[in-house]
């Protein structure tokens, strides 16, 4: 597994985009291609867990706090967190961390804490709104019109002042449906071409995992 696809597992559970402005969740240290095999993971980083992760084979630390939170001017070793960086590059040690993101999901820090004193029927008090994400269809240009108002009634196509905002594409698209399908179009073990509309719109994603 390399440094990227352990970050996409990782933002599978908690989104990166979730943390508050202030935040600095992600990796810290290292490189997306680099490969992972082994990981220390940790509440803060502190000279010790470097050092214990070194002692272990480790190749990355995952911590819930950041130990850079702000833009550093020089990394002399003065501060703790220019030497935890220097100790990490040296030791080709990777460092990611999950801290606002992992306190804005459901299954979060919140959710252990509330199971703690007994909370039961949890629910997000303030979603992270704004979000957008966008979704892309295929259809034969006939179903169109019908698949495009579907969708805007389930609430995508909103921008601002406007609604029912979409991008249309006509196109040929082309498939061959297998044993045991039963293509709308065409038939089963032959190609097919079908005069298709690409349409692509937006719409407001909450996250609450």
């Amino acid at each position: 597994m390399t440094i990227k696809e352990l970050l996409d597992n990782l933002n599978e559970l908690a989104p990166f985009s979730l943390q508050e402005d202030n935040d600095n969740s992600g990796l810290l240290v290292g490189e997306h291609g680099s490969e992972v095999t082994k990981g220390l993971v940790t509440l803060d980083i502190t000279e010790k867990v470097l050092d214990e992760a070194i002692e272990k084979g480790c190749d990355v630390v995952i911590s819930h706090h950041p130990f850079i939170y702000q833009g550093l001017k020089r990394v002399i070793g003065s501060r703790p967190a220019e030497r935890l960086l220097v100790k990490a590059i040296k030791n080709d040690l990777a460092v990611i961390s999950l801290h606002t993101n992992l306190d804005n999901i459901l299954t979060g820090v919140n959710r252990k804490f509330s199971g703690l004193i007994g909370l039961e029927d949890l629910k997000i008090l303030a979603p992270r709104l704004g979000y957008l994400k966008k979704l892309v269809v295929f259809c034969p240009v006939d179903y169109a019109n019908d698949v495009r108002l579907a969708i805007f009634k389930a609430g995508a196509g909103k921008i601002g002042d406007y609604d029912w905002c979409s991008y249309n594409i006509e196109g040929q698209g082309s498939f061959r449906a297998g044993e045991g399908a039963s293509p709308f179009v065409g038939n089963v073990n032959e190609l097919h071409f079908e005069k298709e509309a690409r349409i692509e719109t937006i719409y407001p994603f909450i996250y609450r995992k």
